[in-house]
C-alpha cells in the first residue's frame, strides 16, 4: 500500500516538471497564444541569412518570427512573411531591415517604426526595406578601393 503511494506521488511529481518545462518552452520560443499576432509580408532584394524561425525585432526585443520566406517568380525578389503581436499598432511607412548582431552573430529582420498617418492591419505588406549586406562585398570593396554603389 505505501509502495502505491510513493508511486502515486513520483508520478505527480514527474507530471508537474513536465507541464512546468512545456509552458517554459511555450513562452521561451513564443508560442504562447496571450494576445495573438498579425502576419506581415515584406520583399527584399537579398534575403541572405535569414530562414523560416529567424528572430523579428524592434528596438532590440524579440517582437516575432519569420514564418515564411519565399521568392517572387514576377519580382524575383524574397518575400518574407512574418508574424508581430496584434497590439502594435505599426504606421504605413515602417521599414523593415536585415540587420546582423554582430561581425559573426546571425541575421535578424530589424523593424523601425514610422510616422505616416495610415496603419498596418494583418496581412500588411511593408514595402520599405533593406536587405541584407554581404560582409564579403564590403571588405572587397574595401580592399580594392572600389568606391562604386
Amino acid at each position: 500500500m505505501a509502495e502505491n503511494t510513493t508511486e502515486t506521488l513520483i508520478g505527480g511529481v514527474v507530471l508537474a516538471v513536465a507541464v512546468g518545462f512545456l509552458v517554459f518552452a511555450s513562452n521561451a520560443t513564443g508560442l504562447s497564444s496571450s494576445g495573438g499576432s498579425h502576419q506581415l509580408s515584406a520583399s527584399f532584394r537579398s534575403a541572405e541569412g535569414i530562414s523560416v524561425g529567424t528572430d523579428v525585432r524592434m528596438s532590440g526585443v524579440k517582437i516575432g518570427t519569420v514564418t515564411g520566406l519565399e521568392l517572387d517568380p514576377k519580382t524575383y525578389r524574397a518575400v518574407a512573411r512574418f508574424t508581430v503581436p496584434a497590439d502594435l499598432i505599426l504606421s504605413s511607412d515602417t521599414q523593415a531591415l536585415i540587420s546582423a548582431e554582430g561581425l559573426l552573430g546571425g541575421n535578424f529582420v530589424e523593424i523601425v517604426p514610422g510616422g505616416a498617418p495610415g496603419d498596418l492591419g494583418d496581412g500588411g505588406e511593408i514595402t520599405e526595406t533593406q536587405g541584407s549586406v554581404s560582409v564579403v562585398t564590403l571588405l572587397m570593396k574595401f580592399v580594392t578601393g572600389d568606391k562604386s554603389n
